[in-house]
């Protein structure tokens, strides 16, 4: 139903006020057009941290408890039939290649105190298990391949991608070095993948279309050391759906 209005949904943050959220001890807390929780978010060592940088940045830090997160996200509030084209994009470094995982993309499950393995677990080195429908870019030091972007997505009208070498990008993350992640999902649930402004992936069908997603960019610590991602922005982009 076409109206007239702010039809164009943009969210962004560009980190440059006070982001100092460590050691809230609450499941979660307000971070501009985003809210950052998790199940490793309220402890007093984790959260999120303003560094001092040019162009604004945080650091983005899971507790060390394997398997706990903390994340950046949104409510469940996008549909991509609907909404489409829908766009993320973040620019993000590792400070180190050890200890942890990343997600960044859209989730069909994202609770104020989520685990990252409840959206998905490398199973094994060359394996992924996603409980959530989901579509994004995904990072393991778990994995064979572990320095490598992988590009997954289940729930869609393609096969879920649970075999590490099908969805590898062969873009390495590199320790202190920045990228630009970029995923645009169109409303038939085709997903691109970009690094860097390149083209990486193009799965049609890859997210689904009746299934309403969160935003999440999500560290998770593997065994007891801090999962620690520094990140510059986030920007997401819709269209609104109008028949809400």
């Amino acid at each position: 139903m076409a109206q007239s209005g702010e039809g164009r949904i943009r969210l962004f943050n560009d980190f440059c006020g006070s982001s100092d959220l460590i050691a809230l001890t609450a499941d979660t807390a307000p971070l501009g057009d985003f809210f950052a929780g998790g199940e490793g978010f309220e402890d007093a060592d984790a959260g999120v941290a303003g560094k001092s940088a040019l162009s604004g940045v945080i650091a983005l830090t899971s507790a060390n408890t394997d398997a706990d997160t903390s994340f950046i996200g949104t409510s469940v509030a996008f549909d991509v039939a609907l909404m489409g084209t829908i766009v993320l994009e973040t620019r993000v470094q590792l400070p180190d290649l050890d200890t942890k995982e990343i997600f960044f993309g859209l989730t069909s499950i994202l609770s104020t105190d989520e685990q990252l393995e409840d959206i998905v677990i490398n199973a094994s080195s060359t394996t992924i298990t996603m409980p959530a429908d989901l579509v994004g870019f995904y990072w393991s030091d778990e994995l064979s391949d572990d320095d490598d972007w992988h590009a997954i997505y289940n729930g869609g009208t393609a096969s879920a991608s649970t075999t590490t070498t099908d969805v590898n990008l062969s873009d390495d993350a590199v320790a202190g070095e920045w990228q630009v992640l970029r995923l645009e999902v169109a409303p038939n649930g085709t997903t691109y993948w970009y690094i860097d402004g390149v083209l990486k992936q193009t799965v049609v069908g890859a997210c689904s279309t009746s299934t309403d997603m969160a935003v999440c960019l999500a560290a998770a610590a593997n065994t007891t050391e801090f999962a620690i991602v520094d990140v510059d922005y986030i920007l997401v982009e819709a269209n609104r759906d109008w028949t809400a």
